[in-house]
């Protein structure tokens, strides 16, 4: 059984005395594994944020279905085993991190001293420890950030929900916050996170899910889409004059960059560095580094952006 299943999901929104549509999500099927991490990419305004509000009961779907753990998403006891970070959370200001915690454990029904002995674990696990007694109003924002991530783990759920987790968190931050998604993985838990940050989504994810106008570009194993990958060579050049850039700028190479004296060149195929190098010796020019490497996630993600928007648009014009 998937820990999340959705069918022919869609958000319509209509707004203005027009009322004019706007299609947030469309027609979005996904499964997600138990016990995995599933990074949910896309750029903003792509429908992961709706996607996590529908889930959480937030927003009704224009259509389609979804089930959390088994249970179907119309069914308020679908979520008792979830736990959630919306992007943006707001928490009562004049509470400290100590009394919201345990206000939410309330919410749960835990009792006193179970409250007591999670509160200490959950602040002691986001490091917020000597924290405790402080007002949420003095806090920054990524400590705020990393109380919601408390908050979400407070009825120690099966299913953690995390929308731009990672955002407003120093280096050591989100290192800490990552930590702890591998920890979750590690105790069986399900952890779906969206986020901006994708070196993140690279380091910690079994697999990933792309989303663009509301719509799934692809969805699939981390290792098996950059294996996908090309190989790619970057080749670092100085001295070249303007007619051997212009020789180079010819062969239709899509990624070149000028810094002062120095041209940066990136190629995929052996065939076409073999080119510029022999671009190179021909005009006397000096080269300084010949780096292979393969795409990043970040190169396959843009690729598969442009590539979806490009064919929607295709779509709609036709």
């Amino acid at each position: 059984m998937p820990a999340v299943k959705i069918v022919g999901l869609t958000k319509v929104f209509k707004s203005g005395v027009r009322r004019k549509r706007t299609v947030a999500l469309d027609n979005l099927n996904l499964e997600v594994k138990e016990g995995e991490i599933l990074g949910y990419l896309g750029p903003n305004g792509a429908g992961k944020t709706t996607t996590f509000k529908i889930l959480m009961g937030l927003l009704r779907p224009t259509k389609g279905d979804a089930w959390l753990l088994g249970k179907n998403i119309k069914d308020i006891s679908s979520r008792e085993e979830v736990g959630f970070l919306p992007e943006q959370p707001y928490f009562y200001d004049y509470l400290t991190a100590w009394e919201l915690l345990d206000l939410y454990g309330q919410f749960y029904n835990l009792s006193k001293r179970k409250r007591r002995t999670r509160v200490r674990e959950l602040l002691e696990l986001v490091g917020l420890q000597d924290a405790a007694t402080i007002q949420l109003r003095k806090f920054s924002r990524g400590m705020l950030q990393r109380v919601g991530v408390a908050q979400a783990l407070i009825n120690d759920p099966k299913l953690i929900l995390l929308d731009e987790p990672l955002s407003a968190l120093d280096p050591i931050g989100r290192k800490q916050i990552r930590d702890i998604i591998l920890r979750l993985k590690s105790e069986g838990k399900t952890v779906i996170y969206s986020s901006h940050i994708l070196s993140d989504v690279e380091a910690i994810c079994d697999r990933v899910a792309i989303l663009s106008q509301g719509r799934l570009l692809g969805v699939g194993q981390l290792s098996e889409l950059l294996g996908t990958g090309e190989q790619l060579m970057e080749i670092n050049i100085e001295g070249l004059d303007e007619e051997g850039k212009a020789e180079i700028k010819q062969l239709a190479l899509e990624n070149i960059v000028e810094r002062g004296a120095r041209i940066i060149v990136n190629v995929s195929t052996e065939e076409m560095a073999q080119k510029v190098l022999e671009i190179i010796v021909q005009h006397g020019a000096k080269l300084i580094s010949l780096i292979p490497r393969m795409e990043s996630l970040e190169d396959i993600f843009l690729k598969r952006l442009k590539t979806g928007i490009e064919g929607r648009e295709s779509r709609d014009e036709s």
